[in-house]
């Protein structure tokens, strides 16, 4: 499916962890993907969140290496933009993240993202984690499975 058409009934996105990464590090394999992605959201009225463990998990990396420009970057995208909305955990989000753990098998911090996409009421989550796929509760978009629209 094109990126396109995987936005174009989409209002909240939820991007995960691994696509943020992508994006701010500039990963070859996935940078024109991701642009593309920020390009439609800019462009619309797509409205993106991201849990207060997006911010722990993108931080780790640039704290250990001692790389302030790198984590101020994520602190720009995440704390300081008008263009994402970082969630809090909740007693409600930490509950629904318990079920959706046990019923899916998935990762504590996973499962906690997903049931915060959920309560926020987000019409898709953007991964590129193939284990997450199989949560049926909000649409998945795996990166991996989505390709640039092509223009002519």
């Amino acid at each position: 499916m094109n990126i396109s058409d995987a936005l174009k009934t989409v209002n909240r996105l939820y991007i995960e962890t691994a696509p943020l990464i992508y994006y701010v590090e500039e990963n070859p394999t996935y940078l024109d993907k991701m642009d593309a992605i920020i390009k439609q959201v800019e462009e619309t009225s797509i409205e993106v969140v991201s849990s207060v463990i997006t911010l722990t998990e993108v931080l780790n990396h640039p704290i250990k290496q001692g790389n302030s420009q790198l984590e101020q970057e994520y602190r720009d995208i995440l704390v300081n933009s008008s263009d994402y909305r970082l969630l809090p955990i909740t007693l409600t989000i930490a509950e629904s993240a318990a079920n959706l753990r046990a019923r899916y098998n998935l990762r504590t911090p996973d499962a906690l993202h997903v049931a915060t996409a959920i309560e926020a009421q987000c019409d898709a989550f953007l991964t590129n984690d193939l284990g997450i796929k199989r949560v049926s509760e909000i649409t998945i978009l795996l990166l991996d499975e989505l390709d640039l629209t092509e223009e002519y």
